[in-house]
């Protein structure tokens, strides 16, 4: 992809966000604090209980102090951050290019009493403002979709990195096999020609000389956060289309009906995936 159109993806995804109908719909029927897909333990349970999980999930892989210094990116509203601030006492630099996403962040922080522990930066991860080995741990959910240029995006992981460090992060992903015409309502959503997938990550930390990345295939969960969103969509129809627009809350259920479609026919992946820098050659 070249990169005009690179950049019109990133830019979109950037006025998207900062938008006022998106800021309204995704802290209100999204999760709150946490805007990225979820684990549940029942087809129905609510979304607000299932989005935390997959952060305690994905921290039990790792050992964190008060001295692990973490990059989160595509940080959102910086649910993420907060747990591991408050669970572990560590540094967290919240890496994310919404204005109206981060100055939510930063009033939950200060609420919270953890903002002496956050940091919240605006910038583009495929462009890491920081210098080379500053991190200990990246940590990233669900935000590298946005991105035409994701091999870019590893490499800079790579790059901040200190050399045992490790990269965790969720991704809304496609199958291997997915022909690139069933995924086009999805893609052209969110301006992109394709998305990333377990085998193109695990490619990417062979090529950096990482451990081979482990993989935590967890996409059935990724159908039903999508078929969650829609459903309280539709249930808080009138509400949502007073406090986003009709056009918005329209647009944005046709889309979810796009994404749940293409995850129940198997061509949509999400799940965990973990490159380890410390066995790197």
């Amino acid at each position: 992809m070249d990169t005009a159109t690179e950049k019109t993806a990133v830019d979109k995804a950037q006025d998207y966000y900062n938008s006022s109908p998106a800021d309204r719909f995704y802290f209100k029927i999204w999760g709150g604090e946490h805007i990225h897909v979820g684990i549940y333990n029942h087809p129905d349970e609510s979304i607000k209980d299932a989005s935390p999980r997959i952060v305690q999930m994905m921290a039990s892989k790792l050992k964190f102090t008060p001295e692990t210094k973490i990059l989160d990116l595509g940080s959102g509203y910086g649910g993420a951050a907060r747990y591991l601030a408050k669970r572990f006492g560590s540094q967290i630099t919240c890496l994310n290019l919404s204005e109206t996403q981060n100055e939510r962040n930063e009033q939950f922080n200060k609420k919270a009493g953890l903002d002496h522990l956050i940091t919240v930066v605006e910038g583009n991860f495929e462009d890491i403002p920081f210098p080379d080995n500053s991190f200990d741990v990246v940590w990233s959910q669900d935000a590298m979709v946005h991105s035409s240029e994701r091999a870019q995006v590893v490499k800079e992981v790579d790059r901040v990195l200190n050399k045992d460090g490790d990269f965790i992060f969720t991704d809304l992903m496609q199958t291997f096999d997915c022909p690139k015409s069933i995924l086009k309502p999805v893609l052209d959503r969110i301006h992109l020609d394709s998305l990333g997938s377990f085998g193109f990550y695990v490619e990417q930390a062979r090529k950096l000389d990482m451990k081979k990345a482990e993989v935590v295939d967890l996409s059935e969960h990724l159908t039903t956060h999508y078929r969650r969103v829609m459903e309280e969509t539709q249930k808080n129809y009138d509400e949502m289309v007073e406090i986003c627009g009709k056009e918005y809350i329209d647009t944005m259920i046709q889309g979810l009906k796009h994404w749940v479609e293409a995850g129940k026919n198997d061509h949509l992946s999400w799940g965990i995936v973990h490159m380890d820098k410390s066995e790197a050659v």
